[in-house]
């Protein structure tokens, strides 16, 4: 080989795309792409890879999984390379980072804590949280490191944010907007800022849902405006799923889901002839899939 890249052998396998990486990022000859990438410009595969191990294992296709996981090992191999090029850490600080942070944040495995119920355990992991959360500020303070916005916020906004006691100052700007919405919600409601009943969110749903029918008959309609309440809307929504305990990305991809296998069932009724079609012959199609969907559940479970 041209390069010294270790054979496989079982138990080298990280070894192996360690130094892999390292000669792609080589300056002298390296792979020009690999080369001239960033954090920035990498992330967004970084994203992508994880969406799509999330993917595998939905489709429970373990064949994919094996694959995809592989391909997020890499985006992480990539960035502590380029962090290791610029002289800020290395994979093996990574991955020490991590191993401690799991000792530390499970002392009843790792040390002689004992707790009396589930819920003791939840709010030592949460007190520890904050304690990393803290040291990790103090880091920062230290190394006078200066890190940038990484959304729309206002300098009051940030500054809130960067003081470590600020119960939302750890939801990530690039999350998607469903899984922030949830955490959000989530952090909020452990300091007590919830509805103490359910009828209670039930209600904003209604309240909401009114404000976005009352400004989109507004005329002119303001687009703005209408944005916001479409939003709070979905903020909501998100929050009868958080207090009823669902996952709402999971239930929303299991509706595109269901919707999706429906659709396709109905184009193949169709023969994918969409010309001069009403309607009502649409929704009649649809209803004959959703018919035959429930009888076929029905017999399943017979």
């Amino acid at each position: 080989m041209k390069h010294d890249i270790p054979a496989p052998e079982t138990g080298n396998g990280l070894a192996r795309i360690l130094r892999v990486m390292e000669q792609l990022r080589d300056p002298q000859d390296g792979c020009p792409w690999d080369i001239k990438q960033t954090f920035a410009s990498i992330a967004p595969y970084t994203i992508e890879e994880a969406y799509e191990v999330a993917d595998a294992i939905q489709r429970e296709d373990w064949i994919d999984l094996k694959e995809e996981l592989g391909d997020l090992l890499l985006q992480v191999v990539f960035h502590a390379q380029m962090a290791q090029d610029s002289g800020l850490f290395d994979f093996d600080q990574v991955a020490h980072g991590i191993a401690d942070k799991m000792i530390n944040r499970h002392p009843h495995v790792f040390g002689e804590t004992t707790y009396p119920d589930e819920a003791a355990q939840k709010a030592d992991w949460e007190r520890i949280k904050d304690d990393e959360k803290r040291a990790r500020q103090a880091a920062r303070s230290a190394a006078k490191l200066n890190v940038r916005d990484g959304g729309n916020g206002n300098q009051d906004q940030q500054e809130q944010e960067q003081d470590p006691r600020a119960t939302l100052r750890d939801i990530p700007r690039v999350f998607p907007a469903l899984l922030a919405t949830d955490k959000i919600q989530r952090k909020a409601a452990r300091v007590g800022f919830d509805h103490p009943e359910m009828y209670q969110i039930y209600g904003k749903v209604d309240e909401e849902l009114a404000e976005v029918k009352e400004e989109a008959d507004r005329r002119p309609i303001d687009r703005d405006a209408l944005e916001m309440e479409v939003g709070d809307l979905l903020f909501v929504a998100a929050a009868v799923a958080r207090r009823l305990d669902v996952d709402p990305e999971v239930a929303l991809h299991r509706a595109n889901a269901k919707f999706t296998r429906r659709f396709n069932a109905v184009e193949a009724a169709l023969d994918y002839d969409w010309i001069d079609r009403s309607f009502a012959d649409l929704n009649t199609a649809w209803n004959r899939v959703k018919a035959a969907e429930k009888e076929e559940k029905r017999a399943g479970g017979a």
